[in-house]
């Protein structure tokens, strides 16, 4: 007596080879959702721009180039952008995005070069990554992630705003920016984006559904 194995049609095959791999077209909910994040970003940008005038005034005296340590909370956003859109260019547009929103209510920093520097900076975390070809998501990518913002957002700052300081004051301020890149921007947006899968929020994401899983 034989036996007949069924082959996969084509509708199933393509099912399967669709789970094998990431689909990294992005949709229009992924639009949507990563221009929510770069706007509510955007405006915490502009509010840190006045708040991190007061810590700033203690660390600068203390050593100079400390206040890197608060360069973090302009560098979340490609991070988590990038966490919860799992899609090439989410860490670039959700910074970007901030960036722009940030330089439309107006800052002290004028409008091109904040745009520019949040290019730099959404650079910085998408090559991160690039690196793992979009397919790792885990703490150490994304702490990693916030480190590369940190130090494309330093070197950009060196260029443009800290032009001729010396050797102790860049190295400074580049190893206190990269740390508080790989510890705001990376760590804690991946706690964030952890906790927003756990109730439900990102269902319609590969970011919740995986945390579903565990």
């Amino acid at each position: 007596m034989s036996t007949t194995i069924p082959t996969p049609t084509p509708a199933a095959a393509g099912t399967a080879s669709n789970r094998a791999k990431p689909v990294w077209r992005w949709r229009v909910v992924d639009i949507v959702v990563a221009s929510v994040i770069g706007v509510a970003a955007g405006l915490i940008f502009m509010a840190w721009g006045v708040g991190y005038l007061g810590p700033k005034a203690i660390l600068e005296p203390l050593l100079p180039g400390l206040q890197g340590l608060l360069d973090g909370p302009w560098l979340f956003a490609g991070v988590l952008g990038a966490l919860i859109i799992r899609k090439p260019g989410a860490a670039v547009y959700t910074e970007l995005l901030a960036a722009v929103v940030s330089a439309l209510v107006g800052n002290q920093w004028g409008g091109l070069l904040t745009i520019e520097a949040g290019l730099v900076q959404g650079l910085g975390a998408e090559l991160i990554f690039l690196l793992f070809f979009y397919k790792r998501w885990s703490l150490p990518v994304a702490v990693l992630a916030g480190a590369g913002a940190g130090i494309f957002g330093a070197l950009n700052n060196m260029v443009f705003w800290y032009a001729g300081s010396d050797v102790t004051f860049t190295v400074v301020y580049l190893v206190s920016s990269t740390i508080s890149g790989a510890v705001i921007a990376g760590g804690l947006s991946w706690v964030l984006a952890r906790g927003l899968a756990a109730t439900g929020a990102l269902s319609r994401f590969a970011s919740g559904r995986s945390a579903e899983r565990v």
